[in-house]
């Protein structure tokens, strides 16, 4: 298992894609949040400071599920799959090894995010003449929920990369889930709507919502039992599955 683990590492270490998607993200981040404070966001309160530093969440994890969809489904589209599963026979490991080193990824990657979510907020903050308290819990649960959106996002895209394997269909149906269908769904559900995936992942992330969702602890568990779902079918189906 490790020396599958240290190929996936070496594929990862190789390309350009992973690291400019990364790239992408941040200076995304970096623009989320200065858009933010500088349409009029209340830096003076609680809940201006939460809105500021909680964006970076949703806006990080959304790249890293796409991250992790290119895992699997990349390598359909490059046609390097067969050359994979031909080396290692048993496809179950190679998607866990796949799981190992892109949710390690998309953990560096939640690291990161926060880091500079943080560190943008902080410095508008202080040209508003309001430094950030460092000491804050809710500042570290902020950069907790973020990390943890971050590492949840990661095994799902993996594990949606190996249940569709076509790339576009599956970044687009992740995507149009994300801002359409899971919105419709939310407001016909009412109440139960905050049992959804990407509203758990919110709650998780602590960012202020206008719609009921769970506490951080519930939403964290929510998201993981999500995935752990989607990580099971993908390898059943990846077993079985002819890769041409």
């Amino acid at each position: 298992m490790l020396s599958l683990i240290g190929n996936e590492w070496t594929k990862l270490r190789t390309v350009r894609g992973p690291w400019l998607l990364i790239a992408i993200q941040q200076a995304v981040i970096v623009a989320g949040v200065s858009g933010l404070a500088a349409a009029g966001t209340d830096l003076d309160t609680d809940d201006g400071v939460r809105t500021l530093m909680s964006h970076a969440g949703l806006v990080s994890a959304i790249f890293t599920l796409v991250l992790g969809v290119t895992a699997v489904a990349g390598e359909y589209r490059h046609r390097t799959v067969t050359d994979t599963y031909l080396a290692t026979p048993h496809r179950a490991r190679v998607v866990a090894a796949k799981l190992a080193v892109y949710t390690l990824l998309g953990t560096a990657a939640g690291v990161l995010s926060a880091a500079v979510g943080t560190a943008v907020a902080a410095l508008w903050l202080a040209a508003d003449g309001s430094p950030l308290d460092l000491q804050s819990g809710m500042v570290w649960r902020i950069a907790a929920g973020i990390v943890a959106f971050n590492l949840v996002y990661a095994a799902i895209g993996v594990a949606l990369g190996a249940l569709v394997r076509n790339l576009t269909a599956a970044v687009t149906a992740a995507l149009v889930w994300i801002a359409l269908v899971e919105t419709i769904v939310g407001n016909l559900l009412g109440d139960l709507g905050r049992w959804l995936p990407n509203r758990a992942g919110l709650a998780l992330g602590y960012m202020p919502s206008t719609v009921p969702v769970l506490p951080q602890w519930g939403a964290g568990l929510v998201l993981v039992g999500y995935a752990v779902v989607i990580v099971v079918a993908a390898s059943a189906t990846t077993v079985r599955r002819d890769v041409t």
